[in-house]
Parts: structure tokens; sequence; C-alpha cells
């Protein structure tokens, strides 16, 4: 059994030892793993990186950001990071900035206090290091000008102080965004030492969830047993991964010892495998008709095969479709593919209504989603109906059509669901609807001229219109939409947005193409789509196009 550490800094921020001295003092502690996560730099990792090469440790390059929310320092520990991004040096750059100014300012607040000091003092005091309070700490102590690191704080630097600078307000929101694009891993760092209240610490997780959060530390130095069973659930709940170390220091945290921490702390390497999982785990969206389906809306065997194949590999598929759940379950059913799916491993979803609607397809129960309004709704409906145009929506059963005519019968000749006819929803409807289709078998212009009256209109500002074919015009909450729907999918699931891959045939696939680390289109799409995409597949719809992308891009 095997133990790692992934919370640790070094000399390069407020830690004592240098990068090697680390990698020395974890082997001789017998970890298998460490993560260096400085506060707000990367410098030491290409160091500690070398020096580690041939030694029988793994390194896990990190950082440890500090953020603002609600007038609290709250902690994101990044793992995995691409450390030698472009856009993550630019974003550390202004980091690091908002550090110095602060510096400067405490700088100068503490001479007023009578104490000789300047940011060029400390800099030559600690070499190579991001200053933080705990550097001032020390000066002050070493300087004389306090007895204790906790006099320093309670008299100088503590938040309350009159002489504390707080920093420019850097959101973990926007750090959690910066670390999932340099390839990392968000994870919430020590979130007890918030004095937070159970229902606010929940609001925190479930916020930052929202945007991005993958992880959580369930285990920390600190914790009481109580501790460590709050944060295991809470992360559970909110399909965190458990993370955990010591946030060793060094002689700067007096009793906090690497691996070890106050004598009994100890992270099994389980909980590095989980992270590192979540680092190789791809995810496929694929729109359904004439990109998944053949023109006779079967499958292949050769693309079934190939998508139990990705499934038992632990990747993720997706059927991103504008069709309704109950139609896309339906589609599931003739696929043969969800039988012994482990949701565990690789699972199986969908984005509903062009991605109005998030469903679990194993556990068969809704993630997310969002609706249009029902008034918003039945305004479409009425100026539907001045145009003499057809529309309908959709009850969790049933299709709702302003008509018994040709485009329904049409309409239900591929998707086969029942239907209700009425003009008026209310009543019909229990809950507001995810989507609304126009259809009108012979003019598009018609459509067009639709589209248009909706977009000038004061309910345009409320919704996206994209055709998902020639004769169907379809109508989505603004916040869905096939892109919106793999981001927020990938957040639920804790995937990387560069590790999907979204394969689509249609304008209303655009977004979804757009948003995923590698978007195809099918040889057989459409011209417009197939100039926004990355890849266009050889063959086509009936000739396996989503077999060949998931050769190339997830197995």
């Amino acid at each position: 059994m095997g133990a790692v550490d992934l919370h640790v800094h070094s000399r390069y921020s407020d830690g004592t030892l240098s990068p090697e001295e680390l990698v020395d003092y974890a082997l001789e502690k017998g970890l298998k793993a460490i993560a260096l996560t400085d506060h707000d730099t990367v410098d030491g990792i290409d160091e500690i990186m070398a020096y580690a090469k041939d030694k029988p440790i793994e390194i896990i390059p990190g950082i440890e950001y500090s953020t603002e929310y609600q007038g609290r320092d709250v902690h994101i520990v990044g793992l995995f990071i691409d450390h030698k991004s472009p856009a993550f040096l630019r974003y550390l750059a202004r980091f690091q900035q908002s550090r110095d100014d602060r510096n400067h300012k405490l700088c100068a607040n503490l001479r007023t206090a009578g104490i000789d000091i300047t940011c060029e003092a400390l800099a030559q005091a600690f070499p190579d290091a991001v200053v933080t309070r705990a550097h001032y700490a020390k000066y002050l102590l070493d300087k004389g000008y306090v007895k204790s690191r906790k006099e320093a704080f309670d008299r100088y630097l503590g938040d309350h102080t009159p002489y504390f600078v707080h920093r420019e307000k850097i959101t973990p929101e926007e750090v959690i965004e910066v670390t999932r694009q340099a390839g990392g891993i968000p994870v919430l760092a020590h979130p007890t030492l918030y004095q937070l209240g159970q229902e606010q610490l929940e609001t925190l997780v479930a916020t930052l969830k929202k945007v991005g959060l993958m992880g959580m530390e369930t285990l920390y130095s600190t914790y009481t047993e109580r501790d460590t069973r709050r944060m295991k659930a809470l992360a559970e709940k909110y399909r965190l991964l458990p993370s955990g170390g010591t946030d060793f220091h060094g002689e700067n945290k007096p009793g906090v010892d690497l691996a070890t921490g106050y004598g009994g702390f100890y992270v099994h390497e389980s909980v590095l495998a989980g992270l590192k999982k979540a680092c190789r785990t791809k995810i496929l969206f694929t729109d359904l008709d004439d990109t998944l389906l053949t023109d006779d809306k079967k499958i292949t065997e050769k693309t079934r095969a190939k998508i139990l194949e990705m499934l038992a590999a632990g990747h993720h598929f997706v059927l991103a479709s504008g069709r309704p759940a109950d139609s896309i379950l339906q589609v599931l059913a003739q696929l043969d593919i969800a039988g012994g799916v482990d949701a565990r491993t690789g699972g199986i979803y969908a984005t509903a209504y062009n991605g109005a609607l998030l469903y679990d397809c194993v556990r068969k129960e809704p993630i997310a989603g969002c609706a249009i309004a029902q008034e918003t709704a039945q305004r479409l409906f009425d100026m539907a109906a001045a145009r003499g145009l057809h529309i309908q929506t959709y009850t969790d059963t049933h299709i709702v059509s302003i008509a018994e005519d040709k485009e329904l019968q049409f309409y239900t000749r591929s998707v086969r669901l029942p239907y209700m006819v009425s003009e008026k929803l209310d009543g019909i409807l229990t809950h507001p609807p995810y989507k609304l289709i126009a259809i009108d078998l012979e003019r598009r212009e018609k459509l067009e001229a639709f589209r248009e009256e909706v977009a000038a209109s004061d309910i345009g500002e409320e919704m996206t219109c994209a055709f998902s074919n020639a004769q169907y015009l379809e109508f989505y909450n603004r916040e869905a939409g096939k892109g919106n729907a793999l981001v927020k999918l990938c957040r639920e699931l804790n995937v990387l947005v560069a590790n999907a891959v979204a394969v689509g045939d249609e304008e209303n696939d655009i977004s979804m193409l757009e948003a995923a680390g590698v978007g195809a289109a099918m040889r057989n799409g459409n011209p417009v789509l197939q100039k926004r995409a990355d890849y266009i597949t050889q063959n086509d719809n009936n000739q396996d196009g989503v077999a060949e992308i998931i050769d190339k891009f997830i197995l």
C-alpha cells in the first residue's frame, strides 16, 4: 500500500525546503508521489521534475491559488496543469502582479507602524520566493519586531489588523476555468478552514461545481474524523473527485510533516489513481440522425462494436440530439449498447432537445435542464398559427402539435412518440417545455422568415433558433444548445473539455463542434458545418463515420 501527498510547498513560495530537498525527503518517507503546489507560482516545477526524473517517485505539477469568495480567502489547488501553457502563464503573470501590488502597499502600511521594511528587503531575505504573509512574519521575527509568528499575525498581518491589505479580487471561478484550460484538475483546498457553516460550505461547493470544480480535499492534516466524513459525503453528493495532502511547508508549519501531517495522516495512492483517470477519460458527443444513424435509422455493427469498446475502456458516450429524451431512449434500446454498462466507469448520457436536458441513460434520471417559459412557448404557437406554419412542442411522453397535418405525420415516421393536438398549451404541459420546432416540408424560406420575425420580437433574446435540417427550425433556451450542453456535462462528469470529441452533420451541431476539444463533421454533413470543423470524416453515416472518429480520437 503506497502513500502520496498531493499538497506540498517549496521555498519557491512559503515552504522552507528546495524542490530537490522535497524529493529526497519524500523518498525517505516512502511516498509514491507528491504534488508541488506552491502559492501562485510554478517556478519550482521544472526543477523538481528534472531532479526526480530517474528516481522512484512521481511528481504532479500543481499550484495553489489564493482567491476571494464573499470576503473570505478561498484556495484552489490545480493538479496536473500544463505549467508551460501560454494562456496559463499570461494569467499567472496577472496573479503575481496583484500579489506584488499588495506587498508594496502592505510594506508602506507597516512602515507607518515604525517597522523598517521594503519589498526589496523581503526579496533579498527570501530570494526566488513568492512572498506571502508567512515571509513577513519570519522577517518581523528575525528583526525583533515581534516575539512569535502568532504575534506578527495578531498585530500586523491578520485580516482584521489596520495594516493588512487585500489583494485584487480574483475569484475562484476564474482560476477554475484557467486550470481546466491548462489541462489541470481544480480542487477546493482545505474547505473546513474557511469558517463556513455547513449550509454556506455546501453553497460554495455547489456554486463552484457549476463552473467546473472537479475535486475537493477530503483528506487534510487538520481534519477530525468527523470532518473527513463530512467532506467525503459532500464530495460524493456533488460528484467531486477526492484529493488530499498535508499542506507541508517545512519549518513554516511546525508539526505538519510530509506524508503524515500531525502524525496519523495518510493519503492512499488510489486517490491519485482516481485523479489520473479523470485526466485520461474522454467523452464522445454524437448527433443521431445522419450522423450515428444510417439513412434507414439503424447503426452498423462495426460502429456498435467501437462504442462498446470505448465504454469498456472507461470513456463516456453521449447521444446529442434535438429529439426528446423518450425518443433518444428508444433509439438507445434499439442500439443495444446499454446492457452491462457500469456507470462507475464509462457511462451513456443524452443531451436532449438540443442540449436543453442532460440525462443519465444508465441511471435513467435527469441531470440538469433549462426550459423555455411556458408563456413564451404559447407566443411562438400563436405567431406560427398566424403564419399558417406547423409548430410543436413536447411533454415528457407526448408531442403537442398545433395541428394533425402532413408535417406531424412526416415527423412521427422517424420519431415514434404519441401526440396530442392543441393550439393552447395551458392545461396540456405539466412543466415549461424544453424545445419547440417549426416544420415546413416544402418552403424553407417560410421558416427563415419566421426565424427573422421571432428574432426581431421581444422574445428573440430569450432563445436560440437553428435549423436541424432543411425542414426543421428548432427553438430552445439561449442557455441550452449542444455546445453549452457539452460544457455542462463535462463539468458534471469531471471530464476536461479538451478531452471531448463531438461529431455532427447539421447547423444545430456547430456550437457542439466548436466547444469540444475536437469537432468533427460527417462527410455527408452541411458544408457550413464542415467549414467550422477540425476534421471531416472520410466515411459518411452509412459507412461507419462515427467508428472512424472513435478509432482516430478516442481509442
